[in-house]
């Protein structure tokens, strides 16, 4: 985020005033809109975006909706401890169910938002037992999961050359651009399009003069909520969120007959068919782990030609279908993997939100209402507060 001298000196309309300014209309800016609204409805909220609601990851991602986190839950006991874990997996949970209760309600046709589950497929025999032993953990904590053998994998979702998997049962999807544009119906709060901003400034009672390429914006309260993007605007992020660029493709449509959303190689991979019958397959970053970093949504040879290659291989079914459209999209992923809400240390007035690490629609409703709740004083969990990086 730059300002041209130019378009500095251009001449500007007048100062906006506003009780709060969140930055960035993704679904974790149009969130913490929503909850602010909610908590208090005479505050005066709005939002900026350089470009247009949902362009960013929100706009780009497969659409999963899905808990948990970045890692199987085995892992997460390993890296957290059981508690934390159990926290962390129940936290995402009540992500889902707020999304449904407040956001879908009777919309689940219209944002495409379809409660079918999602499966974990294992390539390997050591793959399918650790994938075993998850199930096993999980159904001890009534977290409800299903073991799938590999003729199961073959008859319910196509797919060849997997010899198993699990299926958690409480996942969903959704089209993500519905579903924020079904939040922006919600919400009242202004958003300006096509304005970025790019300085924050701070006059002396505290005031904060957000700068934008469109004139000054003046608030008691920042909300940045950028996720990749937010080391673009304050250099407390750089050690913390880092841009990712994740790559998706879609084929032409063909007759449904997958049951739903898929992993595969341990997160790396997914991929589902989509209710008008596509297919969307994203991942295999790691192949390209060194270069997937940056704010560049361009895609690559390698990762496109990795996508198509798996779906030749294992999807047969899509072996011919016509690849209709590529893109890459820039994730932010967090320091330890986790998402993380706070303020900014030397200014306890901008607030944010961010760090997902590629799991944005599977954590970023509820974590807005856990930044709501730090706004207005109230405890949040250490996990997602940023303080546990102090």
């Amino acid at each position: 985020m730059s300002a041209s001298f130019w378009l500095d000196r251009t001449p500007r309309s007048e100062k906006k005033i506003f009780d709060v300014v969140i930055v960035g209309a993704g679904i974790t800016g149009l969130s913490t809109a929503y909850w602010l609204e909610k908590e208090d409805p005479n505050l005066k909220v709005a939002i900026v975006e350089k470009s247009r609601v949902s362009f960013g990851a929100s706009g780009r991602n497969a659409g999963f909706v899905t808990c948990g986190s970045v890692e199987h839950f085995n892992r997460m006991i390993n890296k957290h401890g059981l508690d934390q874990a159990v926290e962390i997996w129940k936290f995402s949970e009540t992500n889902l169910r707020l999304i449904e209760q407040e956001i879908v309600g009777n919309s689940h046709k219209e944002l495409e938002f379809e409660n079918a589950g999602a499966f974990s497929l294992a390539a390997q025999d050591n793959e399918f037992a650790e994938l075993k032993k998850v199930s096993e953990i999980m159904t001890g904590l009534k977290i409800p999961t299903e073991i799938v053998d590999a003729d199961g994998i073959s008859k319910r979702l196509g797919a060849t050359g997997f010899v198993g998997g699990i299926k958690y049962l409480g996942d969903s999807s959704t089209n993500p651009v519905k579903l924020l544009e079904k939040m922006r119906e919600k919400i009242k709060a202004p958003i300006f399009e096509s304005v970025e901003a790019y300085k924050i400034d701070t006059l002396p009672d505290g005031t904060k003069i957000l700068k934008t390429d469109a004139g000054d914006f003046e608030t008691s309260m920042v909300v940045l909520a950028l996720n990749g993007y937010s080391a673009n605007l304050h250099p407390y992020f750089k050690d913390k969120i880092f841009p990712t660029r994740g790559q998706c493709l879609m084929t032409e449509p063909v007759p449904r007959f997958m049951e739903g959303p898929c992993y595969a190689n341990f997160y790396l991979d997914y991929f589902r068919q989509i209710p008008t019958g596509e297919l969307l397959i994203g991942g295999f970053r790691q192949i390209e782990k060194e270069t997937e970093v940056g704010y560049s949504d361009h895609v690559t040879d390698v990762i496109q030609s990795s996508l198509h290659n798996f779906v030749v291989t294992y999807l047969p079914k899509l072996a011919h279908a016509k690849v209709t459209h590529r893109w890459g999209g820039v994730m932010g992923f967090a320091k330890d993997g986790e998402p993380m809400v706070g303020s900014i240390p030397e200014d306890p007035s901008i607030f944010f939100a961010g760090g997902y690490t590629g799991h944005g629609i599977g954590l970023a409703f509820n974590t807005a209402k856990t930044l709501v709740d730090l706004i207005f004083g109230r405890e949040v969990p250490r996990w997602i507060s940023a303080r546990r990086f102090q």
